[in-house]
């Protein structure tokens, strides 16, 4: 039976997945930039998984995309952008290729008309509720997993529905002490959840949680 998962979640000691006033300058907020300490593993272990490289965070990072037909996404992932759509001329911090090479979902409050991509990509952006946006996912992902993709508030909000069936946090060695925190506003959720593997390298720790 295909499942809802999320991959490489990456998150500091103290929690967070993001710092402060996320923008076009910093995705990840202040303090937290693509490549440092808190994503340095994630960068790492695509450039040796692309070499052909082995090692644990290869492992988990290429579990990441194994079997994925659809991903869903949240506003703030997608781009930088806040409120209605000032033009659609923004089409994701990819390239005109992205990663994903399926339908992809994007949460918002102000839809815009379908972004279809080079290899595959097509961005859909929706108003509907998580659970109709995940029932859409598994008719586009055609018998394959659904992933979602982040950031913090839409892993929180598919915790809280008890609808993922494993979610794969990596901890990073520091503290970030402000900011948006993972598992903020979600105790009723994780309550469902056991820890199925907990791995560490030399660089982070992978936690696997699955429903009990």
């Amino acid at each position: 039976m295909p499942k809802v998962r999320v991959h490489n979640m990456t998150i500091s000691l103290d929690g967070f997945s993001a710092g402060e006033n996320q923008r076009i300058d910093a995705p990840f907020g202040d303090g937290v930039g693509w490549g440092d300490e808190l994503h340095a593993w994630f960068v790492e272990a695509s450039r040796d998984a692309a070499a052909g490289k082995t090692g644990t965070d290869v492992d988990y990072y290429v579990r990441g995309d194994e079997n994925i037909g659809a991903t869903i996404m949240g506003r703030n992932m997608f781009g930088p952008q806040r409120g209605p759509w000032q033009d659609e001329s923004w089409k994701g911090w990819w390239g005109e290729n992205p990663p994903y090479h399926h339908d992809v979902f994007v949460l918002t409050h102000h839809p815009r008309p379908k972004l279809e991509m080079d290899g595959g990509t097509t961005f859909h952006f929706t108003d509907d509720t998580p659970e109709r946006v995940l029932e859409r996912a598994f008719e586009a992902a055609d018998g394959k997993d659904v992933r979602i993709g982040g950031g913090a508030a839409v892993v929180q909000q598919y915790l809280r529905a008890g609808l993922i069936d494993e979610l794969h946090l990596v901890i990073a060695p520091l503290l970030i002490g402000r900011g948006e925190r993972l598992l903020d506003n979600v105790a009723e959720g994780v309550e469902g959840y056991r820890v199925a593997e907990m791995v560490s390298s030399s660089s982070v720790t992978h936690v696997m949680l699955v429903r009990r």
